[in-house]
């Protein structure tokens, strides 16, 4: 019989000590990986005399946290230990390489004050994975900066002209900022972030490029060079926000509405008010272009806080009332043949697919599957799928009236691009949406039909754009459509030549038509902001949604109210909801004045660090989220 081996106390496998401690400075703060909710604040570690050359501010180091070994990153050398219990020493350096400096660390701190979180999951955003094998290549020494003039500080909101590539207005000002030091360029998808990169080719100044696009290697090398503090120009996504930049630089955020600028990690920061914190915290310029500025901006354009610079230009629109369910407006089809004749047509369709919702001819119920959910189309000849379970439809009969003819009452674009061939024969249709993006057309007569965002560009631009189906983009029930909807109609109607059209299947009345004749957003984003000021609604008020299990969404709900009124929340914060999201979530919708922000943050904080403190878990918390 084998021998029983003895226990052993984890003590007994702890790690050896390195040795004395460091005689300068001896004691490390650090921030913590330690994937506790509620452990969010700085801990003391020692530094031992051997790690004390390479353990320097922002560099990854590994240390022992309970009975684990986590990643961590100094924030602060300091003499005296906050604690007077024995410290513990840094395991070891795991990079010699700063990934911070004293003021990227102090946005990340600003970030997760601003949005309750905890400074880690901000950290993970801001810095790239390390790869080994390019620590071991990287060289640290940098070269001196090379600023030829003082840079204008100051935020700006600069508007894109029509029948022009945005692209190329952004390189120019990229290009015209790259003279007073370092651009940082935000782009909100791999798509823009591409095409960016492809222009600055052809330009002389130095150009790296961070984000998940490329290899993790290439990534985290580019990242090691933006900390040396070289004069040069980065492109990114939203995560390359939180990029150490030289004082004096230029932060440039491309499609500032973008809803990709939100991220969709805990604790929900945003790219806008990331480098409005920043703007405060460093010298650096910043500039927002878009066609339209958010309604987020547009209130601090109106305050007088961010300059607005955008040109008056005059846009041929043409109007077409759409009659009955026809996707083409009779008198549109003489406009389209005429712009055929000497380039391509964009049209704009709403949704991909091919029939999203189909009813019965008969008795105009609409067609649901056995579990609830609508059916649709995949193609003609396609029997109805269920878009909730995916079950198929066999032989398919109206549940009501028993008969077996189909209407379709949401057209996808697959559907639409064989009505419009139909229409106009014999020329090459080309489809972008979806997983199949065009990047560009040639410029020669044909159908082109994209979905809203994956719209190519043209050689010459468009001879005309046509968006169908108008209205139905400012139909949708969440608190950004208008917002959306106008951008969308301003970049797109950007695609046509100088002597294009834009063409719009809408009612005659709506206030878009005037904006984009003149190429001025400002009275439709005024009318946006004055609904929005009525009913107290962001940007006027701060707002917070909390996702909870439904069972406990009347207790959380009920919670909140006591706290207003105990006084522990501002009383002006209103609670609407719970609201039901799916069977096991609801969510529950917080608005409270701007000046009671700060409070308001710190009980969400709070209330997430109690949760966390007595192991409730289901409740997250998205404070100024895109859309409540």
């Amino acid at each position: 019989m084998a021998t029983p081996r003895l226990f052993k106390l984890k003590s007994q496998v702890a790690a050896a000590p390195l040795g004395a401690n460091a005689q300068n400075f001896p004691f490390a703060r650090v921030w913590v990986d330690s994937g506790v909710f509620h452990l969010d604040s700085f801990f003391d570690y020692a530094i031992p005399e051997s790690l004390s050359e390479t353990a320097q501010l922002g560099v990854r180091v590994q240390v022992p946290f309970a009975s684990r070994e986590v990643e961590g990153i100094i924030v602060e050398r300091i003499s005296t230990p906050q604690v007077s219990t024995r410290i513990k020493q840094i395991s070891k350096v795991l990079s010699p390489h700063p990934v911070a400096t004293s003021t990227s660390l102090a946005l990340v701190l600003a970030v997760s004050k601003h949005w309750a979180g905890h400074p880690y999951d901000v950290l993970r955003s801001a810095i790239p994975p390390r790869v080994a094998a390019v620590d071991k290549a990287f060289s640290q020494e940098d070269n001196p900066l090379d600023i030829k003039k003082k840079p204008t500080a100051g935020t700006s909101f600069f508007g894109f002209r029509p029948f022009r590539d945005s692209i190329n207005e952004l390189v120019a000002l990229a290009e015209e900022s790259a003279k007073t030091g370092s651009v940082l360029i935000i782009a909100p998808d791999e798509r823009d972030v591409n095409a960016i990169c492809a222009k600055l080719v052809n330009t002389k100044h130095r150009t790296l490029r961070l984000d998940s696009a490329v290899p993790r290697a290439i990534r985290y090398a580019n990242f090691l060079e933006t900390v040396k503090g070289l004069n040069k120009i980065i492109v990114g996504s939203r995560n390359s926000i939180f990029t150490p930049l030289p004082d004096g630089s230029t932060v440039i955020v491309y499609k500032e509405a973008s809803a990709q600028h939100y991220e969709l990690r805990s604790p929900g920061w945003n790219v806008r008010d990331v480098a409005l914190l920043r703007a405060d915290l460093e010298n650096v310029r910043l500039i927002f272009c878009g066609y339209v500025p958010s309604v987020d901006l547009a209130s601090k354009i109106d305050s007088g806080t961010i300059q607005y610079h955008h040109a008056n230009e005059r846009v041929n629109v043409k109007v077409f009332s759409p009659v009955d369910s026809s996707l083409l407006p009779p008198r549109i089809f003489r406009e389209i043949r005429a712009a055929l004749k000497v380039g391509p047509v964009l049209f704009i369709l709403p949704r991909k697919g091919y029939a999203n919702a189909i009813l019965c001819t008969n008795c105009k119920n609409k067609a649901l599957c056995a579990c609830g959910g609508a059916l649709s189309l995949s193609s003609r000849n396609a029997d109805p799928n269920c878009r909730t379970c995916g079950s198929v439809s066999m032989n398919w009969k109206c549940a009501f009236c028993q008969r077996d003819k189909k209407f379709v009452l949401s057209r996808g674009i697959e559907l639409a691009s064989e009505e419009i061939s139909r229409a106009f024969p014999n020329l090459p249709v080309f489809l972008s949406y979806g997983d199949v993006i065009k990047d560009s057309v040639q410029d020669k007569p044909s159908l082109v039909l994209s979905t809203p965002g994956a719209a190519p560009i043209a050689e010459n631009g468009y001879a005309a754009v046509a968006i169908l189906d108008a209205f139905s983009y400012f139909a949708h029930d969440d608190l950004r459509a208008n917002e959306r909807a106008a951008e969308m109609f301003f970049e797109t109607s950007a695609l046509i030549r100088p002597k294009g059209a834009v063409l719009l299947a809408l009612d005659d009345a709506h206030p878009i038509i005037s904006c984009l004749e003149r190429w001025n957003p400002v009275v439709i984003v005024k009318r946006e902001l004055t609904s929005r000021s009525e009913i107290n609604f962001p940007p006027f008020q701060a707002s917070a949604v909390l996702t909870v299990p439904t069972a406990q969404a009347t207790f959380v709900a009920a919670g909140i109210q006591k706290a207003i009124s105990d006084g522990r929340i501002p009383d002006s914060t209103r609670v609407l909801g719970p609201t039901r999201i799916n069977q096991e979530n609801s969510k529950i919708s917080l608005l409270v004045d701007n000046n009671s922000r700060s409070a308001f943050v710190d009980f969400l904080h709070e209330l997430l660090r109690k949760r966390s403190i007595t192991n409730k878990s289901g409740l997250s918390a998205r404070i100024d989220p895109y859309s409540l």
